[in-house]
């Protein structure tokens, strides 16, 4: 929940209005503490707690105290700010690369044959055809280390890595 309040500072930008008078009673209800709001904008939803209602026009403010949850506050205010603005709540993902896309497609095929119980040989014919896959020498083969990493990767992800692929690539200089 976001705490909003009229803001104590002037800016020379355009306000975003925070319009209220449209929630019915079950939208926006006072209670002991303030004023308790939920927004409803296309498919996401925002919780905003005030102390008063604000006045029509008047610039507000969203509070964010300095704690461990500080992150999220940031990311529901962003996203508050964006829908209020006619935005899509969350920035565009950026695009990713044609080559991480299939390397991404792999992993995940991968990840999928081992939790089906398949082994290394097995899982690398379903990705590459079997004529790539030697009859002899498969301990030895690129091919195995190469499925064996990708059903690796694939566990990564699946144990909480995914969050990876929200973030940028970083570039080392």
């Amino acid at each position: 929940m976001l705490s909003v309040g009229a803001s104590s500072s002037q800016t020379s930008a355009q306000p975003i209005a925070l319009d209220l008078t449209g929630l019915s009673p079950t939208e926006l209800r006072q209670n002991t503490d303030g004023w308790h709001a939920v927004l409803c904008v296309g498919d996401t939803t925002h919780r905003v707690w005030m102390k008063k209602l604000p006045v029509a026009g008047a610039s507000q403010a969203i509070e964010l105290p300095m704690d461990s949850s500080f992150g999220l506050r940031a990311q529901a205010a962003q996203s508050l700010v964006r829908t209020l603005s006619g935005r899509s709540p969350r920035p565009p993902l950026p695009n990713l690369p044609a080559q991480r896309r299939r390397r991404l497609a792999l992993v995940l095929r991968a990840l999928d044959g081992s939790n089906e119980g398949q082994n290394y040989r097995a899982i690398a014919e379903g990705l590459f055809g079997k004529e790539r896959v030697p009859e002899h020498a498969w301990k030895t083969d690129d091919l195995r280390s190469h499925t064996i990493r990708l059903v690796q990767r694939g566990l990564a992800l699946m144990r909480g890595g995914y969050r990876e692929l929200l973030r940028p690539k970083r570039k080392d200089k």
